[in-house]
């Protein structure tokens, strides 16, 4: 299954949420179509409609991806880092990494699409006047998909432009919100850099609970797939739990993980750690951190410590800082984000678990603000559910369109 059926299949919850929050505006406004009196009906409480995901039209970005059909489109890379064909460092960054295996909708996903589709576009789909009702009603839903206030405000401003004051229904909305979202994440959608300096060090960081443990085991063996020789430090010496898992997926990978006892100093774990990396010729080094919140000055002061002492082993490391985030937490993910960049100078973003929640706005609203490469993002548990960040992708499955 190409990942962005399943990505797509698993925003359901994202998606649904767009899709019925944009029919029930404009039904809300006038239900009339377009050959109607061009008067818009004043607006009433909105009406819960059937979800109406909508075929899309041609990318509108300068570079659009190639086109892709059920029958003849190639099968992406499954994995963030890289096929033993096809290594990381060569990935394009450019959008439309990810090309869809298929992109028709699972049946059992979306039951009654073709006549949902049939019924909600074209000349008697149901349109109203965008006006200035309108697009506060936009942005408020906007913001209860956490794309946060100034996020979803210029999205909306956006959305208006050439459009305002026109009879639209609700697939033009989408696609030009589709369109909008894709706009603002392209310039974020960039692979994990790899540079020649032996080893790359790469120290992950985030909160407790955010899937910091299960990306570094998903990262690392997909860097060990793709020919590099990694070297995996169990940095959370306070969780016993943390240490057992990246040793399980040490073992999986056939990637050498250094642990300490419980309760030692971490950043000790992680000097050592690069020395040996560093003695074994090792390409990267991945250093898992305890979880801590970016409320507690004591932890956060930890993790600046471990950034100062391998520091006097390289004076460059670490190369990348990677934060995990939980897509479930919503604008705390904001919050996060702002607090690790001051003390942990964090270089580029993974979302995880974008399957268990209707917030996935909160990822636009990270671009809009921070303009953090976004390497990655997770949908699932399994080794094929963290795969590169693609915008486009992520739009349509945002949105409920087709790519």
């Amino acid at each position: 299954m190409a990942f962005f059926s399943k990505l797509k299949d698993r925003l359901f919850k994202s998606s649904n949420k767009l899709d019925q929050g944009l029919d029930a505006i404009i039904d809300d406004g006038d239900g009339s179509s377009d050959a109607a009196d061009n008067a818009p009906a004043a607006p009433e409480a909105p009406a819960a409609v059937p979800e109406a995901p909508e075929p899309s039209p041609s990318p509108v970005v300068d570079e659009a991806p190639a086109a892709a059909t059920a029958d003849d489109a190639p099968e992406p890379p499954a994995d963030v880092a890289a096929t033993p064909e096809r290594p990381l460092a060569d990935l394009d960054t450019s959008p439309g990494q990810l090309v869809p295996e298929d992109d028709t909708e699972p049946s059992s996903a979306r039951p009654g699409l073709l006549g949902r589709i049939m019924g909600r576009s074209g000349p008697e789909a149901p349109r109203r006047v965008l006006d200035d009702d309108m697009l506060e009603e936009i942005e408020e839903l906007l913001i209860t998909s956490d794309m946060g206030v100034d996020t979803a405000a210029r999205v909306t401003a956006n959305l208006a432009e050439g459009r305002y004051g026109r009879r639209v229904s609700a697939a033009e909305i989408k696609l030009a919100l589709r369109d909008e979202i894709a706009r603002v994440m392209a310039p974020v959608a960039r692979p994990l850099p790899l540079y020649p300096q032996k080893p790359q060090v790469v120290l992950v960081v985030g909160v407790n609970g955010s899937g910091k443990t299960t990306t570094i085991g998903k990262l690392a063996s997909q860097f060990r797939a793709a020919g590099k020789k990694v070297v995996i430090a169990a940095g959370d010496t306070f969780r016993a739990a943390a240490v057992e898992q990246l040793q399980v997926w040490g073992e999986r990978a056939g990637v050498p993980v250094l642990t300490a006892p419980e309760g030692s100093d971490p950043a000790s774990l992680a000097f050592d750690a690069l020395s040996q990396a560093q003695a074994e010729g090792a390409d990267l080094l991945m250093i898992d951190t305890a979880g801590r919140l970016q409320n507690r000055a004591d932890l956060m002061e930890e993790l600046a410590k471990i950034v100062r002492v391998i520091r006097k082993k390289d004076p460059d490391a670490p190369h990348n800082t990677l934060l995990v985030l939980d897509a479930t937490t919503g604008q705390n993910a904001v919050m996060q984000t702002q607090e690790f960049q001051k003390l942990a100078d964090v270089s580029g973003l993974v979302m995880t678990k974008l399957d268990g929640t209707a917030k996935g706005g909160v990822l636009v609203a990270l671009a809009d603000k921070f303009g953090l490469p976004i390497h990655a993002i997770g949908v699932g548990e399994q080794i094929d559910d963290l795969a590169p960040f693609d915008p486009e992708d992520f739009a349509n499955a945002l949105t409920g369109t087709e790519a």
